[in-house]
């Protein structure tokens, strides 16, 4: 089976996750008891799309973080790099405008989106600062990014028992319900060894975003980032 390992070799992610396309939405509702459904809402909420804005989802995979936004009348792109979650993704919602492209050097045109967001998928690209500076450059003056990604819990006691869910817990319910569960073990060291929240609001700043801010969720399991493009 395949896995990644921590230095995120594209071609060793992209494959990764082809592995668990076909089930990958199923696994992560199990793995976070539902709560990956109360994150979305909250993405949603805080994209804030409209009527006719263009919507960049990068790390779509098969588009069910896609979905919210194109309910509000928006144009969404759901982008990956992972052909598998494309072509998953294709066969459930056939008339969104999949596109294949790589975070750090994505095929679009400068100023070109409204909005950009990523969920829990920036932590798997090789180059982070990288992936947020092209973000930077794709979104139009004035425009916003927002980040949901996995972080860092803020009261200790609970870090220390999530801490131990993710490399106890996490794996054997991964081999019931993934057709990869190898690919849980990746993501559960990737989660433990990426920065914090003031870390990460740090390095959106240095890629150029402006207003940067982070509101925690679920006692900071995950973070939402969101900064903005100048004028």
């Amino acid at each position: 089976m395949t896995r990644a390992s921590l230095d995120k070799q594209p071609h060793e992610v992209a494959s990764m996750f082809d592995h668990v396309a076909e089930r990958y939405d199923l696994t992560n509702d199990l793995l976070s008891l539902g709560q990956d459904r109360v994150w979305r809402k909250e993405v949603a909420r805080a994209v804030g799309a409209r009527p006719a804005q263009k919507i960049l989802d990068l790390a779509a995979g098969t588009a069910t973080s896609s979905l919210p936004f194109a309910r509000t009348g928006a144009y969404v792109v759901p982008c990956d790099f992972s052909l598998g979650m494309l072509r998953v993704g294709k066969k459930r919602h056939p008339w969104m405008p999949f596109t294949a492209g790589d975070a750090t050097r994505l095929p679009f045109r400068d100023d070109t989106f409204d909005a950009v967001t990523i969920s829990f998928g920036l932590r798997n690209v090789q180059d982070t600062d990288a992936a947020l500076r092209e973000l930077h450059r794709v979104t139009k003056p004035g425009g916003r990014v927002v980040i949901c990604e996995f972080s860092h819990p803020t009261w200790a006691p609970f870090r220390t028992v999530y801490t131990e869910y993710l490399m106890r817990a996490l794996p054997p319910v991964a081999r019931a319900a993934s057709s990869n569960p190898e690919a849980y073990v990746y993501l559960a060291e990737s989660i433990r060894a990426w920065p914090d929240q003031p870390a990460l609001a740090g390095r959106l700043r240095s890629a150029g975003w402006s207003k940067v801010a982070w509101r925690n969720l679920t006692g900071g399991i995950v973070a939402l980032h969101r900064g903005f493009k100048a004028d």
